[in-house]
């Protein structure tokens, strides 16, 4: 059987990544991750504001909870981060000069100016892919989501006009008309586009009466909303589609592939299991394509997508309903 697939224009060996986490942080632990198996990488991300000195080291003010104080436990300190673009780009040509498997950069940007600037700085370095990561939290009561759909194409317009290397674009899914969005985002060029960022939720001390922000490892019950639009988008739209988020167990990548994914990057798991995580993975892929006799993965992505299906917000309703209805049942 041949587990085989295509992301980003690479011909991957398997379709499990390693997403952005703190094993991309160092040369070693990269490593680690190749040797473990991993077909590509995908490194943490230059955050704009690590370069024009505002504190944007999220982690070093979350207050995470017990099992991902105990996933980090085996990280540096966050203080021995390379943070700054130089230190970035330095890392990037380190990692790429000592693993052969895709190397994909990883950038949040705020400007125009600075998503361009930051993201040629990526591409020299010699990363093979650069994923955007626009995590954005608009307070502004005057924007309008029509100004944040264009503003994120335009990025993507921009960078296409001086990149060479494909982008993806890591996307949440709270907009109105997701769909529509992904439409755009194939027209101004994006060459994947990953589903979904996780947004983290502040809690609130009721003693000291501020926000507690805090993270969590994610769980199975994340995949679902992924799995619904992985299935909504599969042949719809051009760009290659990965799933990011909610991949716990090798059912997981299994159903995000029968979607439509044509990567699954594993994070949380990742975390809680170490690199050699990955080889179950496989194995979960490799036993359930021999059970149902599924020669390749190109051969069983999609399956359960809706392509097929001639009205697909009917086909929504109409499981909506059943859904609702089998309640009583």
């Amino acid at each position: 059987m041949n587990t085989d697939t295509s992301y980003l224009g690479f011909r991957l060996p398997h379709p499990f990544i390693a997403g952005a986490s703190p094993f991309g942080y160092y040369l070693d632990t990269v490593k680690h991750l190749e040797d473990a198996g991993w077909a590509a990488v995908v490194l943490h991300s230059l955050f704009v504001e690590q370069v024009t000195g505002v504190d944007g080291n999220a982690a070093a003010h979350l207050a995470p909870d017990a099992e991902l104080r105990e996933a980090l436990a085996r990280f540096p300190a966050a203080s021995e981060y390379p943070l700054g673009p130089d230190d970035y780009a330095e890392h990037v040509s380190q990692v790429k000069q000592a693993v052969r498997i895709p190397v994909i950069g990883s950038l949040n940007g705020a400007s125009t100016e600075s998503w361009i600037a930051f993201a040629r700085i990526i591409e020299q370095a010699g990363a093979d892919a650069i994923e955007l990561n626009p995590y954005e939290v608009v307070t502004d009561l005057e924007t309008t989501g029509a100004d944040v759909e264009r503003r994120l194409c335009a990025i993507v317009t921009e960078l296409k006009q001086v990149l060479t290397i494909p982008i993806a674009v890591k996307l949440s899914p709270f907009f109105a008309a997701f769909g529509n969005v992904a439409q755009q985002l194939d027209q101004a060029g994006a060459a994947g586009l990953v589903l979904f960022n996780r947004f983290y939720q502040p809690d609130i001390d009721i003693e000291t009466m501020t926000a507690l922000p805090h993270v969590k490892l994610s769980t199975s019950d994340e995949l679902l909303l992924r799995v619904r639009w992985l299935a909504i988008l599969y042949g719809r739209v051009r760009p290659a589609l990965a799933v990011t988020g909610g991949v716990a167990v090798p059912h997981d990548g299994i159903k995000a592939i029968l979607a439509g994914a044509d990567a699954v990057q594993v994070t949380s798991a990742l975390l809680r299991n170490g690199p050699t995580y990955v080889s179950m993975m496989q194995r979960g892929l490799e036993q359930w394509m021999e059970r149902h006799e599924v020669s390749t993965v190109d051969e069983m992505r999609g399956l359960s997508s809706l392509q097929k299906t001639t009205n697909p917000a009917a086909f929504e309703r109409a499981n909506y309903i059943r859904v609702l209805h089998s309640w009583f049942h």
